[in-house]
């Protein structure tokens, strides 16, 4: 679905932010890409969806190149990649049910998106996405009247109505608290995959990324030092990733939580189908 091509991105000020970053993403498969802060992590969503234009490199999504895209094609392909922000990126004065249909905006003509009207089906599918994430109730209130959690369950229903490919996601736990940071990676997890989308999630928490995504990729200084299932993820390459730390304490950690969902899972089974 996502192929990316000796991709490197260096900046006007000299920083090489990526480094021949070679990645193949395939339809349905969540990858979570962790790494320091100036890794270059949010560097490489940015630059698959040309935020930021790469020095060098390809980038496919499915058959189509995107690294050399003009203008209109570009916001095309654009409609194909759905992005959810760390900070929601919501209009405040906006009621819910506006905020998700902007999602539509690349997708109706200008005078409809200009007064807002959208067609019923986008509507329905709207309300079809709200009831999913649990918010159908609040879809005639203004963004500024929900709490971050349901922020960022909007901010995932806007990129889901898009019908994307490929979803981009940059740090949707940085500003939750752990249960809901929990429940959004879990969220975005089952909707990839009823949708199989493929998915590139930034994210800094290494416990949250080992609990919910099938495969990790560690960046470090631009280049990509570990690509592996999270089981892998040992203090040795932790370190690499990372740098010198008690590493053990994390990994502990990481399996207690695993035992944890595997217990909870294991309820939800038994309420859903009682022993006879």
């Amino acid at each position: 679905m996502l192929r990316i091509e000796h991709l490197d991105k260096q900046y006007k000020t000299g920083d090489h932010a990526l480094k021949d970053v070679n990645l193949e993403i395939p339809k349905g498969q969540v990858m979570a890409l962790i790494g320091p802060s100036g890794a270059g992590k949010s560097t490489l969503i940015r630059c698959v969806n040309r935020l930021v234009e790469p020095s060098s490199g390809r980038i496919f999504l499915g058959d189509l190149e995107l690294a050399h895209l003009g203008s209109s094609e570009l916001r095309r392909a654009r409609t194909r990649m759905g992005m959810i922000f760390q900070e929601y990126a919501l209009v405040e004065r906006l009621s819910v049910m506006e905020n998700v249909l902007s999602g539509r905006l690349g997708y109706v003509g200008f005078w409809r998106s200009f007064f807002r009207k959208f067609p019923q089906s986008d509507i329905d599918e709207a309300f079809n996405l709200l009831q999913r994430v649990g918010l159908d109730h609040m879809a005639d209130k203004r963004a500024d009247e929900l709490s971050g959690g349901q922020r960022q369950r909007v901010g995932i229903c806007r990129a889901l109505i898009q019908n994307p490919d490929l979803l981009l996601v940059d740090e949707p736990t940085a500003s939750l608290d752990p249960k809901t940071s929990r429940q959004i990676m879990r969220l975005i997890c089952e909707l990839c995959e009823e949708r199989q989308l493929a998915a590139i999630i930034n994210i800094h928490d290494v416990l949250l990324a080992q609990m919910f995504a099938r495969r990790i990729v560690g960046l470090q200084l631009g280049s990509i030092v570990y690509d592996g299932p999270p089981e892998n993820l040992n203090a040795e390459v932790l370190t690499q990733i990372y740098g010198e730390e008690d590493w053990e304490a994390t990994i502990e950690k990481v399996e207690e939580e695993d035992e944890e969902l595997d217990t909870a899972a294991l309820l939800n089974i038994a309420k859903v189908h009682p022993p006879s």
